[in-house]
């Protein structure tokens, strides 16, 4: 009854012939940390493995061999982009999978891991790992010295993400690493929203494992990838096939593999230019709504990448998402895995924010496509429904 009244309510509050959505004047996206448009090359890429060559891969005949070509390209694809090879690199049904098989059985004894994660990792180390939790700054960087209060004797494992994907902070993964590396655990990170952001060679090199998804990168929904170095003991995560050397059972996507390669290969290709297009509009963006609401916002996180933006407003935000919505912006709360939980950001808490506060973030995330003249309608209507 009170959730229908407080809906009610929002739409008696709003003059929907000058709503700019009912106009029809403009939409803006600005979820693109949620997930990507399908970019049209990578499609064109794909169709062929959805129409005419559609067989089997693990299929000895011909139709299958065309296929099985066509996956180990890809994986050669990948290998190329991240600088590892491509015996490590298994292609998986997403982020959230990689993530699950890295926590689920890579390294012995313990883990240890970050409390700003992805629910992919924290709720599958809460569930089926022996674990512990290191803290991390008010600015959202885990630094090595947090990880290093927090090793116990047993650790085997550390997870720490590469960017996070609230605040858009970039981790500092070389010096975790190398402390990694002096006390014999094994480093796995969640780079999901790194695989258009950061160079992913060098996040290689200080990962002993990380996991990646297509569709943050422009490339189809429903596939991934877990790279993992050699010499490090992977055991099976899906059984009944041979698939992925016999560790990840299940018929190949291969369409999505297809397109998960190229996706990568242009994501990292593009990578400098994009972010340097993307920052001056999320600036942008930022300075019109800072300068227009002054000290009643803030900009949350430190050391980001260009295409997050985590604002935490004076009013709460649940009534304001969809206010901006029906206004045409497309924004959230935080990750769109946990949309619809009614918990304060487990980031904004763990970042020393109170439990309001941590209901009151809205994040901004910008692509490629994104122009200054989005930023400029989003931020206005944003200033607007504040106001109001």
């Amino acid at each position: 009854m009170r959730l229908c009244c407080s809906v009610r309510a929002l739409f008696e509050t709003i003059d929907f012939h000058r709503s700019p959505r009912y106009n029809k004047t403009m939409k803006v996206y600005l979820d693109y940390a949620a997930t990507a448009p399908l970019d049209g090359e990578i499609l064109d890429k794909m169709l062929p493995y959805l129409k005419a060559n559609f067989g089997n891969s693990d299929s000895l005949h011909s139709f299958g061999r065309e296929t099985a070509y066509a996956v180990s390209e890809a994986r050669e694809r990948v290998a190329g982009a991240l600088g590892v090879r491509a015996k490590e690199v298994y292609f998986t049904a997403g982020g959230t999978e990689a993530d699950n098989w890295a926590v689920r059985v890579l390294g012995e004894g313990s883990v240890l891991t970050s409390p700003v994660e992805h629910r992919a990792v924290l709720d599958t180390v809460r569930a089926a790992r022996k674990h512990t939790v290191c803290a991390v700054g008010r600015d959202g960087l885990v630094s090595a010295q947090n990880v290093a209060d927090a090793l116990a004797p047993d650790t085997g494992l550390v997870c720490v993400m590469a960017v996070n994907n609230e605040t858009g902070s970039i981790q500092p993964l070389e010096e975790i690493s190398a402390l990694c590396r002096e006390r014999g655990a094994l480093l796995f990170s969640d780079c999901v929203q790194a695989g258009g952001a950061l160079d992913m060679k060098r996040i290689a090199k200080s990962c002993d494992a990380f996991s990646l998804s297509a569709h943050k990168i422009y490339g189809p929904k429903g596939v991934g990838a877990l790279v993992v170095k050699s010499g490090v003991k992977l055991r099976p995560m899906v059984l009944g096939g041979e698939q992925e050397r016999g560790l990840r059972g299940g018929t190949t996507n291969v369409a999505g593999v297809v397109g998960f390669s190229y996706a990568l290969e242009k994501a990292q290709a593009e990578r400098e230019e994009n972010q340097r297009k993307i920052k001056k509009v999320r600036d942008f963006f930022e300075e019109r709504i800072l300068s227009a609401l002054q000290d009643g916002v803030r900009v949350d996180g430190l050391n980001r990448v260009a295409n997050i933006s985590h604002i935490t407003l004076k009013e709460g935000n649940g009534a304001l998402l969809n206010k901006l919505d029906l206004y045409g912006v497309a924004c959230s709360g935080g990750a769109a895995c946990s949309a619809h939980s009614p918990l304060p950001s487990h980031v904004m808490l763990a970042m020393g924010r109170t439990e309001e506060e941590a209901r009151r973030g809205l994040r901004f995330s910008f692509g490629r496509e994104t122009t200054e003249e989005e930023a400029a309608f989003a931020a206005d209507v944003l200033i607007k429904c504040v106001r109001e």
